[in-house]
């Protein structure tokens, strides 16, 4: 894995406003889901944590806490680490459309930000797989302030494992993300930090569909194992 503050980050494209111009920008609360069963899981998550928050126009400004899950889809691979960071994305307001890489609406300022996702992904050395299968990293977008989104994605927001499976390339990017509702895996970390938030669509809390599905799911398929410690920048 690359150095966050030097590498990775570095290499990513930059949302930005014109020199010398004002900028003009909302700031939006978006949740971020993290999850690895390959190799040290925690530690490369922990990692990725820290690239999240070395990206241009993002701040991350919570984390939940570390879960053990059973795997889910695919069953005969290790137990996942799952957990959810809290960011705000600086999406950018009125400019210059001569600027190409300025965030001027929230579909491009998300399309942005999961492009950068990616980035991380391969930096922590993620590799084409099955659907379901193992993780050396995988994050995905789950809300974006109050934007209900569905875009089609460009190449470089792509799933790493469209390399193998050529129909994920054609799936767009949709925010909320479809499936977090019904996994106890995302909802767990999720209503760790945002328990009364109602995504977009949604008809209950997050607290509420969390203990819908726990309901429904074995006792101890989704254990907190671990608290964020921020001065070690760390689950412990």
């Amino acid at each position: 894995m690359s150095d966050p503050s030097s590498g990775t980050a570095s290499r990513l494209p930059r949302a930005r406003s014109v020199p010398g111009s004002k900028p003009d920008g909302t700031r939006v609360r978006a949740y971020v889901a993290l999850g690895a069963n390959l190799g040290d899981a925690a530690a490369t998550m922990a990692w990725a944590v820290q690239a999240i928050d070395h990206l241009p126009m993002v701040r991350v400004r919570a984390v939940s806490r570390l879960y053990a899950t059973e795997p889910w889809g695919v069953v005969d691979q290790p137990e996942f680490r799952n957990a959810v960071v809290a960011i705000d994305v600086v999406a950018r307001g009125r400019v210059p459309a001569t600027d190409p890489d300025t965030v001027s609406d929230p579909e491009a300022a998300a399309l942005a930000l999961l492009a950068q996702l990616k980035q991380i992904e391969r930096g922590a050395g993620r590799r084409p797989g099955r659907r379901w299968g193992p993780r050396e990293l995988d994050l995905d977008l789950l809300v974006f302030g109050r934007h209900r989104i569905s875009v089609d994605r460009p190449e470089p927001a792509r799933s790493v494992d469209s390399e193998v499976d050529p129909a994920r390339a054609l799936r767009p990017l949709v925010v909320p993300h479809r499936d977090a509702g019904e996994r106890l895996f995302v909802l767990a970390p999720l209503a760790d930090l945002a328990p009364r938030l109602v995504p977009p669509g949604w008809a209950t809390t997050v607290a509420t569909r969390r203990d819908q599905v726990a309901a429904s799911e074995p006792t101890g398929s989704v254990r907190a194992i671990g608290t964020w410690d921020a001065p070690e920048r760390r689950w412990v």
